[in-house]
C-alpha cells in the first residue's frame, strides 16, 4: 500500500477515497490577559509577523489566561526576560511551572504579545525525537514492507497527549487498544467527526459491558497545527471522556512513519486535506487484530471482538 503526505497543513479537508523594538515587560501587575481574547490568536499567526520562542513557564495566570514565561533571547528582535503572553485555553491549562516549551510567539498593535503553536520543550522533547528516529528509521529500512497486516506488531512509537505528557506505545501494553487517525479541523461530518463520535459509543458500550482494559487512541493527521493544547480543547469542546481516549500528536515525521505502517492514506491538495480512514484494534501483546477501511464500520463488530 502506497502513503503519501504533501504540504503543509491547510483549514480544509474533503472526504477520502473509499479505500479502506517595542520591548514590554510585563510583570505580575501588567495588562490583562482575558480567557476571551486568547480564544482565537491561532487564526492571527499568519496574518501577522511571528518568532519562535523557548523559554520556562514561572507561573499560570488561570484567572488572567496568561502564561508568565522568562523565554531565551529572539537573536534581531528581544533579549531574553521574563514576560506575560496571552494563550488559548488548553495551552493555559497544559502549562506547568518549570516547564519549558517551544512556541511562536505574535505581538499584537495593542503591545500584547501571545503564545500559539506550544510545545512540550526539554527532556520530554528529546524523548520523543529519539522514539521518533527510531520510527523512520524503521519505516525506511522496511520500505515497500512497511504497512503492517493483521497479526503483525503494532510498531513502536512516542508521541504527546493532549494533557503535553509524553505517551508510548509500552503504555498500552496489556490493554485493547482501539485506534484511528483525525484532525481536529476535519469538517466532513462522515468524518473525523464521526469517527471520534464512534469512539465515544465504544467507550460508553464498553464500560457498560464491563471491558476495563479498553483504550482510545486518536492520532493527529495534522501535527502542524494540532498541539496538545489544540487537541486538549477539542476533547474539552466535545465533552470526551480522556479517562481512557487519548488525542496524540507529534513531530510530523512520526506521523508519517505511522501513516505508512498503519496504511492510511494522507495527502494535502491546496487548501484540501485528502485522506482515507482505517480503525484498528490492538491486543493486549501489542499485534493488531482487527481493521476496519471506511467510516461506516459498526460499534458492535468491535464490541464483539473486545475481550472481557
Amino acid at each position: 500500500m502506497r502513503f503519501v503526505v504533501m504540504g503543509k497543513p491547510r483549514l480544509a479537508a474533503i472526504p477520502s477515497l473509499q479505500a479502506g523594538a517595542l520591548l514590554v515587560m510585563v510583570l505580575m501587575a501588567g495588562p490583562a490577559c482575558r480567557r476571551e481574547e486568547a480564544r482565537s490568536v491561532s487564526s492571527v499567526a499568519a496574518k501577522t509577523e511571528s518568532y519562535a520562542i523557548t523559554g520556562e513557564v514561572i507561573d499560570v495566570a488561570l484567572e488572567k489566561g496568561c502564561l508568565i514565561v522568562r523565554h531565551d533571547a529572539i537573536p534581531g528582535y528581544m533579549p531574553a526576560m521574563t514576560m506575560e503572553f496571552l494563550v488559548e485555553p488548553g495551552d493555559l491549562q497544559n502549562a506547568r511551572r518549570g516547564s519549558r516549551i517551544s512556541a511562536t510567539m505574535i505581538p499584537s498593535e495593542t503591545g500584547d504579545f501571545r503564545l500559539v503553536k506550544i510545545w512540550p520543550a526539554g527532556e520530554p522533547a528529546a524523548v520523543v525525537r529519539r522514539k521518533t528516529q527510531d520510527l523512520v528509521d524503521e519505516t525506511t529500512r522496511l520500505g515497500g514492507d512497511a504497512y503492517r497486516e493483521v497479526g503483525a506488531p503494532a510498531p513502536a512509537f512516542a508521541l504527546f497527549r493532549q494533557d503535553g505528557e509524553v505517551v508510548t506505545s509500552d503504555r498500552f501494553r496489556g490493554r485493547q487498544v482501539m485506534l484511528n487517525f483525525i484532525f481536529t479541523r476535519c469538517p466532513v461530518a462522515t468524518m473525523c467527526p464521526a469517527a471520534v463520535a464512534r469512539f465515544q459509543q465504544v467507550q460508553q458500550k464498553a464500560r457498560a459491558s464491563g471491558v476495563d482494559n479498553l483504550e482510545l487512541v486518536s492520532i493527529s493527521l495534522d501535527p502542524l497545527h494540532d498541539t496538545p493544547g489544540v487537541l486538549r480543547e477539542y476533547a474539552r469542546s466535545r465533552m470526551i471522556d480522556t479517562s481512557n481516549y487519548s488525542f496524540l500528536t507529534g513531530p510530523d515525521a512520526a506521523i508519517r512513519a505511522l501513516l505508512a505502517q498503519f496504511g492510511v492514506l494522507a495527502e494535502f491538495q491546496g487548501d484540501l486535506l485528502n485522506h482515507t480512514l482505517a480503525t484498528l484494534l490492538i491486543d493486549e501483546t501489542g499485534k493488531i487484530a482487527w481493521r476496519a477501511d471506511g467510516s461506516s464500520w459498526s460499534v458492535d463488530e468491535f464490541l464483539s471482538r473486545l475481550k472481557h
